[in-house]
């Protein structure tokens, strides 16, 4: 199968992204909040039981809320 074939197919199956556009902004915000206060939980004991339960959460949140408030605010030169 060629590109230009998988190109053509493609096209009958549009993508649909899990998180419309519209509600961008409130998903990112509320995700890097979320990792603000996991962040903060997590620095006031560090354990490595407090690596797992909000470490690793806080890290993940902060991760997806930046990326889902670039894609929400856009990036202009």
């Amino acid at each position: 199968m060629s590109l230009n074939e998988v190109w053509e197919a493609a096209s009958a199956t549009p993508f649909i992204p899990l998180i419309a556009k519209d509600s961008q902004f409130s998903v990112g915000f509320n995700l890097l909040l979320l990792a603000l206060v996991t962040a903060t939980l997590f620095g006031l004991n560090r354990s490595f039981l407090g690596i797992v339960s909000l470490g690793i959460p806080a890290a993940l949140a902060s991760g997806f809320g930046a990326v889902f408030m670039i894609c929400a605010a856009g990036v202009y030169v």
